[in-house]
């Protein structure tokens, strides 16, 4: 007689059950239990879905050429995890705030560090190319108080929807970056230019993907914000413009109503001056509200 192996055997009834079961020996309780839920949900999909030979090999070579297209400046896999809604997600999980602190949103690809600290009240345009702006708001706790020493490291895309940083040559480093520190009234104030809307790299396999869903590779015009103070979590979110063409699609989901920030025209010449800009201009008031490091 035949004795029953120590797993059992594969089937295509319990699929799952065998391999989860051959893992029981992980040395690392949480790999184990996550292996689980992939390997239990990743067989419950193809057992939905029940592709072809063909079409799972082609699955496996999307992922084998979106590794391929990895390197030092662009990782594939991230961009994959943007436009799928699973970045967005994780950051949420990772990110849930008391009632009436500001919402986070996605890094994004970026960010650099070594920022210059710039004097309060700044021009953080040193090209002078595009639509002025004037950006200005407080820094509060959950409870309405400003918060005094606050760091505010903030970046954004030029009028054509460029980086600094994809642009050598052609715009200054650390252009429409730098970081400012509140003072004790918690306000802060800077100028920029109206960013703009641009693509996310869409040359690779996650374009191509976006383009056979029917989807764009748009991200509408924002500007990025990394705020700390201490004794307080740290946020990492952007403000958008509600009036872009892709607001309501973005590429990658980042958008939340709860940042959308009005871009106000001001064509009065006294009111530019007292900013230091020319007429016309936009005005941008954001708060932005900070939990507690202990979550009160």
């Amino acid at each position: 007689m035949i004795e029953e192996h120590e797993y059992g055997y594969f089937t295509e009834a319990d699929s799952a059950d065998v391999v989860i079961a051959r893992n029981k020996n992980a040395k690392d309780e949480r790999l184990k239990a996550v292996m689980a839920v992939l390997v239990r949900k990743l067989h419950e999909a193809v057992k939905e879905i029940e592709p072809t030979q063909e079409e799972w090999f082609r699955a496996i070579l999307y992922l084998t050429e979106t590794g391929q297209i990895c390197n030092e400046w662009r990782q594939e896999f991230i961009l994959l995890s943007d436009v799928l809604g699973v970045s967005m997600l994780v950051d949420a999980i990772n990110n849930r705030k008391p009632s009436g602190a500001s919402e986070s949103t996605v890094l994004g690809p970026f960010h650099v560090a070594g920022a210059p600290e710039l004097p309060m009240g700044a021009d953080i345009c040193l090209d002078q190319k595009g639509e002025p702006m004037f950006v200005h708001g407080h820094i509060l706790d959950t409870k309405g108080n400003p918060i005094a020493g606050a760091k505010i490291d903030v970046w954004q895309a030029n009028d054509e929807g460029f980086y600094d940083v994809q642009q050598k040559g052609l715009q200054p480093d650390f252009n429409l970056r730098g970081v400012f520190r509140t003072g004790e009234d918690g306000r802060y104030w800077f100028r920029g230019v109206k960013p703009k809307f641009y693509p996310i790299p869409d040359d690779g396999p996650v374009g191509k993907l976006l383009g056979a869903l029917g989807r764009h590779p748009y991200r509408p015009a924002h500007l990025h914000y990394i705020i700390s103070a201490e004794g307080f979590e740290t946020l990492t979110t952007h403000i958008f413009d509600p009036d872009d063409r892709y607001i309501d699609s973005d590429a990658v989901f980042g958008v939340k109503k709860s940042l959308l920030a009005e871009f106000v025209p001001v064509n009065d010449e006294a009111a530019a001056a007292k900013v230091g800009l020319s007429a016309p201009f936009y005005d941008v008031a954001f708060d932005f509200v900070l939990s507690r490091a202990d979550k009160s």
